[in-house]
Formats: C-alpha cells, structure tokens, sequence
C-alpha cells in the first residue's frame, strides 16, 4: 500500500502545469473522456458517424464556395484531399478552444463536490478531439487510397506518422486559448457568446480553405504569417502532400507563442480556480 499526501498551500503557484497531479489522476482523466465522448453524440440518430459525415458535407460546400465559385487554387493538390485535410485539423483546434472555453461553467456541478486537479477535464477535451480527428481522417484516408489506386495523386504516405507530432502542438495552444477565455467567461458570460464567432473569423484568417501561396496581397500575407494557427497548418500541408509555405522562423514564431499562451492560459486557470464557484 502506497501512502498519498495531499498538501494544501495558500499561496500556490502562478505558473503550474500539475502535470504531476494530472497524471495521478490518469484514470479520472481516461473515464471523463470516454463519459465526454459519449454523452456528445448520446441520442442522436448517427452517433460517432457524424464524425465521418461532417468532413465530407464541410469539404463539398468548401468545394463548391471556394473551389469553382471563388475558383481558389489549392497548389496542385485535389481539391476534395485539400479540403478534407484543412478541415480535419482546423476542426480540431477549434473543439479544443470551443469546450476549454466553458470549462468552469460547464462543470461547476462537478468542480463544487469533490476535489482532483482541474487541468483534468481541459486535457480531456483534448484527448476527445485527438480521437475525433483520428475518426475524421478516415474519409481523408479513402480519397486518398482512390487518388493513388487511380494514378491521379500520391499523398506522402510517411507524412501520416509525421502529422501526429503536429497534435500536441496544436492541442497545447488550443489548450492556451481555451482556458484563457474560460477564466474571463466565468465572471463576464456575455464573452461566451463571441466565441464561436471569433473562431469563425480565425479560420477564414488561417489558410484553412486556401493555400498561404494563394494570398497575393503582401500586407495580408505577413498578417497571416503571424497567426500562430498557420505553421501547424502549413506543416501538416508539408507532410502530407509536399507543399506549404512554412519556414524555420515561422515554426519557431509559433512555438514561442505557444508556449506564452499556455503560460498566460495556465496563470489565469490557477488564479481563478480558486475562487471561482462564488462568480459561476
């Protein structure tokens, strides 16, 4: 039998990441994810299937919008494979921002009646839509099979290994971002309503739906340059499919500015958790 102490300081840490603690806590942690998963697509029609229907509906109207209206180039890439993919890794910051957001509104219930680490549930979140993006590439993986079995196009096949390295990346800032607003909409709710808005505006100011190669004003490049959002997704363009406008400095720029965000993100988590149930 192993003894555990838990020790109660009043004056923790700013800057915690309790990963210590989260791992303790692992099996809590793998039971809400599965508990999350589950209640998300409890009593629909579909279920998890949806996961599959999304992308597919998401990239035709892509399609249809952008490729022959807008007539937007997607750097020689088939434009069902370009948009699938954009959409598959978008989808997947945005569920990380979108449920870390209410983090503390959604689960007072639950925070009010016992005590395990609160960064649990975020990293949760995180782990339920590393799993939806792994069931929405399937699609992905099928027109991708049809292109290379039909001469039409070859993926890079090894890129698939290499686009997993890109998820903890994205998911820590995905991470930063959510908690970050959560410590605001805990105490201002009226914030809660601009956040499928704002990330809305933030996909259509990464290159998601379009190629950065395809931006031809210089200004506005340099603004989508700086979105930390874009070398995660230009990278991931790189490993799949060879292409991508992504340098060294544009990759260093996104991980310093991740790694700030989750600092800020982690300082706002642990000064409100404290006192949070008297605001929610």
């Amino acid at each position: 039998m192993s003894e555990h102490h838990v020790h109660i300081d009043a004056n923790p840490k700013r800057v915690d990441l309790q990963l210590r603690d989260v791992w303790r806590y692992r099996d809590f942690v793998w039971s809400y994810t599965r508990t999350h998963f589950a209640k998300k697509y409890k009593q629909t029609i579909l279920g998890p299937l949806w996961l599959l229907v999304n992308p597919m509906i998401n990239a035709l109207m892509n399609l249809f919008v952008f490729g022959m209206i807008a007539g937007i180039g997607t750097s020689g890439i088939p434009k069902l494979l370009f948009y699938i993919a954009g959409q598959g890794i978008w989808a997947f910051f945005a569920s990380i921002v979108g449920a870390c957001a209410f983090t503390f509104a959604a689960n007072a219930h639950l925070y009010g009646k016992v005590w395990f680490p609160r960064l649990c549930i975020p990293v949760s979140y995180i782990m339920t839509s590393a799993a939806e993006f792994l069931i929405q590439m399937v699609p992905f993986l099928l027109c991708a099979v049809y292109y290379a079995l039909t001469g039409t196009y070859v993926i890079r096949w090894s890129g698939l290994l290499l686009m997993l390295l890109l998820l903890p990346w994205l998911g820590a800032l995905g991470l930063g971002v959510g908690i970050l607003v959560s410590s605001m909409t805990t105490k201002y709710r009226d914030l809660g309503l601009l956040v499928g808005l704002v990330i809305r505006f933030w996909m259509y100011a990464t290159p998601v739906v379009y190629p950065l190669s395809e931006v031809r004003y210089s200004f506005l490049q340099k603004w989508i340059r700086l979105n930390p959002v874009t070398a995660v997704v230009e990278l991931f363009r790189h490993f799949l499919f060879g292409v991508g406008e992504v340098s060294p400095g544009m990759i260093g720029y996104s991980l310093v500015l991740t790694v700030l965000i989750l600092a800020a993100g982690i300082f706002s988590f642990n000064r409100i958790e404290r006192s949070f149930m008297d605001t929610v």
